[in-house]
Formats: C-alpha cells, structure tokens, sequence
C-alpha cells in the first residue's frame, strides 16, 4: 500500500452494504470536486474508478454500464457536438 510505503499504518474496517454504498457517494462527491478544482485526468480516472463501484453495487458490470450509458447518448444525444440546451418553452 501506499501508506505503508511511506512508513505509516493505515486503519481499516470493512465496511457493510449500507456504509459502503454511502462512502462511495461520498468519494465520488470528493473526486469530482477535486476534478473540478484541477482539471486533472487523473481526477477523471479515479471518478470512473467510483463509478464502476457503484454500478457493481446495482449489480451492473462496466460493459453493461457502458450499454446503458450508449443506449441514452442515442436516444437523448450526448456532449460530443457541444449543443447546450439553454431552454425548453411550452
């Protein structure tokens, strides 16, 4: 680990269902606002990192996140052509 290597000792538990699905909330909050702050694709790898977590905890594996993820983009468009919605008039 990367703690040990610098000569400190980590403290662990394991977490249940319940708290793990919390704390994955927030890590994501927190690496997407260090993403946010830096700019960093290393950010951008940890963000996805949480995100296929979270869909393993819904029981979806990355390629079945990813279908899902395509299927939506061809429906509804994704960010690719940079087209912002600015308003919606009844």
């Amino acid at each position: 680990m990367i703690i040990e290597a610098s000569g400190k000792i980590p403290i662990i538990s394991h977490a249940d269902e319940k708290e793990y699905q919390v704390k994955l909330r927030e890590k994501l909050s927190e690496e997407v606002a260090e993403f946010l702050e830096s700019g960093n694709r290393e950010e951008l790898a940890d963000i996805l990192e949480v995100v296929y977590a979270l869909a393993q905890q819904q029981g979806l594996s990355v390629s079945a996140l990813e279908h899902v993820r395509a299927q939506k983009a061809a429906e509804r468009g994704g960010f690719s052509q940079r087209i912002i919605l600015k308003e919606v008039k009844e």
